[in-house]
């Protein structure tokens, strides 16, 4: 457990999709040792890439007999895991059956503005969207979630979250066997009442100013739930869908696993790890040896990256808690070895970047006041460049084709910064070139000071419906940490 309750707030819900554990969702996921639920799998090319979503409200039992009220992407809470293949185009039908209008931004996928489900895409209540999304970019664990401006905190927090898996076609003999040597693992923090088991989204100025912090740990919608894996080699996709905490993810033993993967796809070869930080809406793809047959808990450790909040809330402990449990079953992998090579990310050259561009984060300290239209007695005192978001502005004008270099400064806290319609790599992390497992394309880095990247424009976006770029803490985003690029 993490304890930060009398920091944060209390009384809500959450959701997500069809989920193949059929007790998921009926009120059988108990406090600890209940099975791991696993999101349905939609393969648009069994549906012959068409896909029907509908976001609804619902009700899922963190605690047994205790409804919580959520919201879903058919289904009471989270969404259904949805599989694309490079050089598919997809028709997404998307129904808003919520009562309050929602988007759906498709993070990390590579498509056009007006297909990319940001602010401007808003789905009123009783509509339906249906955008084509053409794929078209390696393999990769992506996900899909609302960006409502003023309220993509409240609805993330709420349940709204999916994961995207795109496949290229290359076969590097790794475990592929969904929810089963091939686990998606959505990784979150909420405070739920013990009381009625509900969650609640009622922001304090605490909360929009360091992000809303839960004391207890979910995947995929369950409280350290357990995973039967067999023995030998099993692959994680990791996604952080918390509003703000970053996660400091290790197992309880120490062993080592190995990253293959970060938001743009794969790495060059498998980077050892026994400790990762996975900053929120990251994704992180890992091989973990299960050969010994010994159960273990992944735990995760203090948010150390939170400026004053963390060293007030962390101050004076070192504790890990625990996430989610493995048993590991008698029958062994069907990945026995871990490769040597995985696929070499493609070369750059930051001296080809036609631009130079600096953001600053501000956190409270540029001067900049205004309200969020749906909480209007709380001060959001954060923006980029000492402006808060405007949705009739164009705050950068971008070349198709073309790269730039962007230097983020973050201001009064770390800030994960995310980039849409567009991946990144990351040149210089605090003046250092960043470690390995940070190396590969990229669409969201956590800046704890300074970073450059060199974002690389491939898609096309008009002033009518522009790109966003924003720190990923929701509460922030929601305040007006968020600017908006055109790509022509």
């Amino acid at each position: 457990m993490i304890t930060r309750r009398s920091l944060i707030v209390g009384t809500g819900a959450v959701a997500s999709a069809t989920i193949l554990d059929a007790r998921f969702g009926r009120g059988e996921i108990t406090r600890g040792g209940g099975h791991l639920p696993i999101p349905q799998l939609i393969d648009a090319a069994n549906h012959h890439n068409a896909i029907r979503l509908t976001v609804s409200a619902g009700h899922h039992e963190f605690y047994k007999g205790k409804p919580a009220r959520t919201y879903g992407y058919s289904g009471p809470i989270l969404g259904p895991v949805l599989r694309f293949r490079r050089g598919d185009h997809v028709e997404m039908s998307v129904r808003n059956e919520l009562g309050v209008a929602t988007t759906v931004h498709w993070h990390g996928l590579l498509v056009p503005g007006d297909a990319d489900g940001g602010p401007q895409r808003k789905i009123a209540p009783g509509a339906t969207w249906r955008p084509t999304l053409s794929i078209d970019q390696p393999a990769a664990t992506l996900w899909y979630h609302p960006h409502p401006h003023h309220d993509t905190g409240r609805q993330v927090y709420l349940g709204l979250a999916g994961l995207i898996i795109v496949e290229d076609g290359i076969d590097l003999g790794l475990p592929d066997r969904f929810g089963v040597d091939d686990l998606p693992l959505i990784i979150q923090d909420r405070v739920i009442d013990e009381t009625d088991g509900s969650i609640g989204y009622d922001l304090g100025q605490l909360d929009v100013v360091y992000g809303v912090r839960g004391d207890t740990v979910i995947v995929n919608g369950a409280i350290t739930p357990t995973a039967n894996v067999p023995a030998g080699w099993v692959r994680l996709r990791l996604l952080n869908g918390s509003n703000a905490r970053n996660f400091e993810l290790r197992f309880q033993d120490g062993r080592t696993f190995h990253v293959i993967a970060s938001d743009g796809g794969f790495l060059s070869r498998p980077v050892p790890m026994s400790v990762l930080r996975i900053s929120p809406a990251e994704r992180f793809e890992i091989l973990v040896d299960f050969a010994d047959g010994q159960p273990v808990v992944l735990q995760t450790g203090p948010d150390r990256a939170m400026g004053l909040f963390g060293a007030i809330s962390d101050a004076g402990t070192d504790e890990y808690a625990p996430v989610m449990r493995f048993e590991v079953d008698p029958a062994p992998a069907a990945a026995r070895q871990l490769p040597f090579q995985l696929v070499e990310p493609e070369a750059v050259d930051p001296s080809a970047a036609v631009q130079r561009r600096q953001f600053v984060l501000n956190n409270g300290l540029c001067g900049q006041r205004t309200r969020m239209s749906n909480h209007g007695n709380l001060p959001a005192i954060i923006g980029i460049n000492g402006q808060v978001h405007d949705p009739r502005r164009i705050d950068v004008e971008t070349r198709l084709g073309t790269s730039e270099v962007w230097e983020i400064v973050s201001v009064g806290m770390p800030h994960p910064f995310h980039v849409h319609g567009a991946m990144f790599r990351v040149l210089t992390l605090d003046g250092k070139p960043p470690p390995e497992h940070l190396t590969g394309w990229k669409d969201v880095v956590l800046v704890e000071d300074k970073a450059e990247l060199l974002v690389k424009f491939t898609k096309r976006a008009t002033r009518e419906y522009p790109f966003m770029y924003h720190c990923h803490i929701l509460e922030h985003e929601d305040a007006g940490m968020m600017g908006q690029y055109a790509c022509t």
